[in-house]
């Protein structure tokens, strides 16, 4: 080998690697429905890569979407464990998709807020099977290969997690319906309008505070819409008095960032189906918050 050959095979190594980063972060985020782990994914299929004898992959896309599928799946089962821990709902730590609104995929698949917690319902396997097939639209086949399955049961798996989907989420309303709803919604939570939020709000709505033990998020979900309203009304002389409020988009809906002075306290996110708001997700765990308030100023 002569001199000089390593480096522009290295070269090409990371070539092909940040060519692949997007999607890997994609479904890496989408398994985890965490933005630090799904980097950590990434990381650790960068090392691989590089200790790789490459001259041996045909495709190296492929294998670094295979390796970073694998690792995923591993991270989410033992993700489980340590979430049995987590103090109060556990929700998804939110993303900007502004500049990337498919977030490395071919669609914009499970990347709401609502449908990543809903998929964290489904073991690891049925989850990423969902992903891979929704989101990136991978062949059957190929979904098989990446998950050492049969054809047939990667279909399973993600005519599985179709079905829990669908038993659990009414259909959607288009971006401007949704942001309508959410601003209704903001104001009436505001003034504590119990009729207003009554109105925006369906039978069995749910409201979800992910604090992780933090001072004023609720421990348990608040479900059903006359304990969700009168919970929103006794809640708002306390918490919206100073707080600033910005228009912002997470996981590819429009959503609400509450600051505190300099300080980001809350992300609201909402689900809406055509009979109304069916859920409500304020993200208030720093460790998920933080980052997030910190990726809109880059």
């Amino acid at each position: 080998m002569h001199a000089g050959a390593r480096p522009d095979t290295l070269d090409q190594a990371t070539r092909d690697f940040l060519a692949a980063r997007p999607r890997l972060f994609g479904i890496a985020y989408r398994v985890l429905g965490s933005a630090a782990e799904a980097e950590d994914v990434v990381q650790e299929t960068w090392v691989r890569w590089q200790n790789t004898d490459r001259s041996k992959v045909r495709e190296p896309a492929a294998f670094l979407a295979t390796t970073a599928t694998h690792l995923a799946i591993n991270l989410a089962q033992s993700a489980r464990v340590r979430r049995e821990s987590y103090i109060g709902p556990w929700l998804p730590e939110p993303v900007d998709t502004t500049h990337d609104p498919q977030l490395g995929a071919e669609r914009a698949e499970a990347v709401e807020m609502a449908v990543l917690l809903l998929l964290e319902k489904l073991n690891p396997v049925e989850r990423t099977a969902y992903v891979l097939r929704e989101a990136f639209d991978y062949p059957y086949a190929r979904i098989a290969e990446m998950l050492e399955t049969s054809e047939s049961n990667a279909r399973q798996l993600v005519s599985r997690a179709r079905r829990h989907l669908a038993a659990e989420r009414r259909e959607r309303v288009n971006p401007v319906t949704h942001r309508h709803f959410l601003e209704v919604f903001l104001s009436a939570a505001q003034t504590g309008d119990l009729t207003v939020l009554e109105d925006v709000l369906t039978t069995d709505v749910v409201s979800y505070a992910d604090g992780n033990g933090l001072r004023g998020a609720s421990k348990i979900p608040v479900v059903g819409r006359t304990h969700v309203s009168r919970y929103l009304a006794a809640f708002a002389p306390r918490f919206w008095p100073g707080k600033e409020i910005r228009w912002v988009e997470a996981n590819g809906r429009p959503a609400v960032l509450l600051s505190s002075g300099a300080q980001a306290v809350a992300l609201l996110t909402v689900d809406v189906s055509v009979d109304g708001i069916d859920r409500l997700m304020w993200v208030m765990n720093p460790a998920k918050l933080l980052p997030y308030a910190a990726s809109l100023n880059e």
